[in-house]
C-alpha cells in the first residue's frame, strides 16, 4: 500500500513538522491539502510541495472551520484517505500565572480542534478504511512533569485519551498517535513557530531544571525517522495505536 494518489488533509501544514511531513507526502505521490490559518503561508507551503498539493486557510479554533477545512479537501479530491493532524500550540507559563484564556486557547487548537476536524472527516475515513494521525509529545503522559509547558503537557494527555475515544467509537478508521520527543525546528524557510512566543527570561530559568531532570538530553530526534513513521503508518494494512519517537538518550517513565 503506497501513498500513490492517496488523498490527505494535513491540518497545521504551514511550518515546522507538519510542512515537512507534508512535502515528503506529496514527493511519496499523495495528494495533499495543506491547511493553515495564514493564507499566505499555507498556499506558500503548497507551492514548495508541487504537484498534487492544494492550499485551504482556515482556523481550527472555528467549529465551522474545521468542517470547511474538511469539505474544501473533499471537494478538491473527491474524497478522503487520510487525515494528519500537526497543528499545536505550547505557551510557556507557569500554572500560577495562567488564565482562563490561555487555557482556552490550547485547548481549543490542541484538542478541541482536533475533535472536531475528526468529526467532519470520519465520515469519509470511514467510507475509504481511512487513516487518522495525530502528533502528540512524550511531555503529555511518557516523562516526568515539563515545569512551565504545563497546559501544554494537559492538553496532549488529553489529545491521547481523545484519539483512543475515537478509537473505540469508530473502529473502521485506523486512529494513530505518533509521541513525539524534542525534535528539530522544521526547515530553516519554514521553521516551527511552537516556541516563538516564549520569554527568554522565563526560558533562561527553566532549561537548567528540564535538563536536571533528564527532560532535555541535548539529542533531538531526526526529522526524517519523524516522516518516515508517518508514512509507515499511512501505508501499512495493519492497525497502529501509537508509535513513539524519542532521540538517542532519552528516557521515558
Amino acid at each position: 500500500m503506497g501513498l500513490d494518489g492517496k488523498r490527505v488533509l494535513l491540518v497545521g501544514g504551514s511550518s515546522g513538522l507538519g510542512r515537512v511531513i507534508g512535502k515528503e507526502l506529496v514527493a511519496q505521490g499523495a495528494r495533499v491539502a495543506f491547511t493553515a490559518r495564514r493564507k499566505d503561508r499555507v498556499e506558500a507551503a503548497a507551492n514548495e510541495a508541487g504537484h498534487g498539493a492544494v492550499a485551504i486557510a482556515g482556523d481550527v479554533t472555528d467549529g465551522d472551520a474545521c468542517a470547511g477545512l474538511v469539505e474544501q479537501a473533499v471537494a478538491a479530491f473527491g474524497g478522503l484517505d487520510a487525515l494528519v493532524y500537526t497543528a499545536a500550540f505550547g505557551p510557556l507559563t507557569r500554572l500560577i500565572d495562567a488564565d482562563a484564556d490561555q487555557w482556552r486557547a490550547v485547548l481549543d487548537t490542541n484538542v478541541i480542534g482536533a475533535s472536531q476536524v475528526t468529526r467532519a472527516a470520519v465520515p469519509h475515513l470511514s467510507e475509504s478504511g481511512g487513516k487518522a494521525v495525530y502528533l502528540s509529545s512524550v511531555s503529555g503522559t511518557h516523562t516526568p512533569p515539563w515545569p512551565g509547558l504545563g497546559l501544554y503537557m494537559v492538553s496532549k494527555a488529553a489529545l491521547e485519551r481523545l484519539i483512543e475515544t475515537w478509537r473505540c467509537e469508530h473502529p473502521e478508521v485506523g486512529f494513530t498517535t505518533i509521541v513525539v520527543g524534542p525534535s528539530g525546528a522544521g526547515e530553516p524557510d519554514a521553521p516551527s513557530e511552537f516556541a516563538s512566543g516564549w520569554d527568554p527570561e522565563l526560558t533562561g530559568e527553566l532549561m537548567p531544571g528540564w535538563m536536571a531532570r533528564g527532560l532535555m538530553t541535548g539529542n533531538l530526534i531526526e526529522l526524517s525517522d519523524l516522516v518516515t513513521q508517518v508514512t509507515n503508518v499511512l501505508t501499512t494494512r495493519a492497525s497502529v495505536s501509537t508509535v513513539v519517537i524519542e532521540p538517542p538518550g532519552a528516557s521515558t517513565r
